[in-house]
């Protein structure tokens, strides 16, 4: 059938398309960084006038968004090869792929590294997963 395989094209492109946007946003300078996700101070800022305190808010609401960014990882390699994709096949790859990240960051002007990162990325992507498996069901 034809239409299986066209649906796989546009998912891999997306998937790629993806990637890209993961990557400008991981590696690109501090400063340039910030204008894209620029957001995690504002909605610290927020939080804070909730009475959470801001630097508090700040590592909450980054560590939420590195989760939600890694989101598309798992479910994309679900709906590319549901049978080959499983929680340590993903987790491992979304770990490894964190891994690479943090270590390319150290070479990145104004980046920081964090083991919280290698945390949140990996559980989006099992997130995404899970997502994926429950809608398949």
């Amino acid at each position: 059938m034809v239409y299986p395989r066209i649906a796989n094209r546009w998912i891999q492109v997306m998937f790629g398309v993806y990637l890209v946007a993961l990557a400008l946003v991981v590696f690109l300078p501090a400063r340039e960084a910030g204008t894209v996700t620029g957001f995690v101070g504002v909605i610290a800022g927020w939080l804070s006038l909730l009475g959470l305190p801001l630097e508090t808010a700040a590592v909450g609401v980054e560590f939420a968004a590195n989760i939600v960014l890694f989101i598309p990882f798992g479910a994309f390699l679900r709906l590319l090869r549901p049978t080959r994709w499983n929680w340590w096949t993903v987790g491992l790859l979304a770990l490894g792929s964190s891994a690479l990240i943090e270590t390319v960051q150290l070479a990145v002007p104004g980046r920081v590294t964090a083991f919280s990162d290698l945390v949140a990325n990996t559980v989006g992507a099992l997130v995404g997963l899970a997502v994926m498996k429950r809608l398949a069901a």
